[in-house]
C-alpha cells in the first residue's frame, strides 16, 4: 500500500495481450474495481491488519455483488469501490468466510460494468495460462500460469487444502481476480509468497495465493444472507503459530484478549500434542483442533515451553464473535 502507482503498475512485457485469449479480455478486465476500506482504531484486527486497506473487488453479479479478500473488509465500517473509468460508489460489507478467506461487497450504486462470472477452479491445472488482474485495466493486469496447486497453512489458524499458486507475482494482488483460460473467474487474489524454482534453478521466486473460486459455491447464498456460511463456527484459539524451521509449530503471538491469552499461552510456546495427538506442522495442528468439535469446545494442548513440557486446556472461541459487524446503511 506504500508502493507508489507507478511501482505498481505491470510491466508492458508481461502484460496480457488481447489477441492472446480465448474471450474479450478488456471487457474482463473492466469487472475489477478498486476496494479501500476504513476500519475503527478499536476493532480487533486493527493492529494486525491496518486501519486503512486498499485491494481490488471483482463484479459477479448483475445487482452489484462484489467478490474480494475477506482481510480487506474485516470489520471495515466504510467501503469505496472505484471503477476504471472513475466512478465511485460506496460499498457495504455482506460478510466474510473466515474458512475460504473470502469477502463479500455490495455496491450501493450502479458500476455500470459487466459482470465476470465465477467458474470452476478445478478444471484449471498446473501449467495452465491465466491473468491475474487488480483495478485498473491492462496495466494492472499480469499474464501468468498456474506454478502449483497444494496445501497452504496461515499463520492466522487457516488452511486451504488447494490453494492456487501463479508466477510471476503481481505487485497488487490484495483481491485480484485470477481469469481462467476460459474467461472466468477462478480465483482471487490473497498473498504473495516466496516458493523454491524447481524448473528454472532460480532458488525461491515471489508467487501469488489465491483462493480457489471452487470454495464460494457451497456458501455464497448463506454469506449474502446472513453474512457468515450457515454451519458451527471452528474452534478459534487466538494465536498466530509457525513451523519454519520445520519441527513443531511454534507460537509467535497473541490476539487480543483471546483464548490462548487467557489460558497464559506465551509467543515462544512449541505446540506437542492436541488432545493426546502429536503434531509436526501447522496444518496438523489447526486440523487435530477443529476437528474436536464447535467453537466453545475444550482444546487440550501439550506445550514445550523452554524445555518444560506441560498441559493447558484452552476454551476455544467463535473468531466472529471478537470482531465488529459491518455498519448498516
Amino acid at each position: 500500500m506504500s508502493r507508489s502507482d507507478r511501482d505498481e503498475r505491470v510491466p508492458a512485457a508481461d502484460q496480457p495481450r488481447p489477441d492472446g485469449q480465448r474471450y474479450d479480455l478488456d471487457r474482463a478486465l473492466s469487472s475489477v474495481v478498486s476496494l479501500r476500506a476504513r476500519v475503527p482504531d478499536d476493532a480487533y484486527t486493527a493492529a494486525t491488519l491496518g486501519t486503512e486497506r486498499i485491494g481490488s473487488a471483482v463484479l459477479i453479479r448483475e445487482d452489484g455483488l462484489l467478490l474480494t479478500v475477506g482481510y480487506l473488509v474485516t470489520e471495515a465500517e466504510e467501503v469505496w469501490l472505484t471503477t476504471g473509468a472513475g466512478r465511485a460508489v460506496p460499498g457495504h460489507v455482506l460478510g466474510f468466510d473466515q474458512s475460504s478467506g473470502f469477502g463479500l461487497v455490495q455496491a450501493l450504486g450502479s458500476l455500470d460494468l459487466p459482470v465476470l462470472r465465477p467458474g470452476r477452479s478445478a478444471d484449471v491445472a498446473v501449467g495452465d495460462r491465466v491473468v491475474v488482474a487488480a483495478a485498473g485495466g491492462r496495466s494492472r493486469a499480469l499474464q501468468a500460469r498456474v506454478s502449483a496447486r497444494q496445501e497452504f497453512a496461515g499463520y492466522w489458524e487457516y488452511v486451504l487444502d488447494e490453494a492456487i499458486f501463479t508466477a510471476p507475482a503481481h505487485p497488487r494482488w490484495s483481491g485480484a481476480a485470477v481469469i481462467g483460460p476460459e474467461g472466468d473467474l477462478v480465483g482471487i487474489g490473497s498473498l504473495q509468497l516466496g516458493q523454491e524454482d524447481e524448473g528454472q534453478g532460480k532458488g525461491v521466486v515471489a508467487v501469488n495465493l489465491s483462493i480457489p473460486i471452487d470454495l464460494l459455491h457451497p456458501v455464497l447464498d448463506d454469506m449474502r444472507l446472513i453474512g457468515r456460511p450457515a454451519r458451527p463456527a471452528r474452534p478459534w484459539l487466538g494465536l498466530f503459530a509457525g513451523d519454519d524451521d520445520g519441527r513443531r509449530p511454534t507460537i509467535l503471538g497473541l490476539a487480543g484478549d483471546g483464548p490462548a491469552r487467557r489460558a497464559g499461552l506465551r509467543a515462544g510456546d512449541a505446540v506437542v500434542a492436541v488432545a493426546g495427538i502429536e503434531v509436526s506442522n501447522l496444518a496438523e495442528f489447526f486440523r487435530r483442533t477443529w476437528a474436536l468439535g464447535e467453537a466453545g469446545v475444550e482444546v487440550p494442548l501439550t506445550i514445550d515451553r523452554e524445555g518444560d513440557v506441560f498441559d493447558v486446556r484452552i476454551t476455544s472461541g467463535d473468531r466472529h464473535r471478537y470482531l465488529k459487524a459491518a455498519r448498516l446503511h
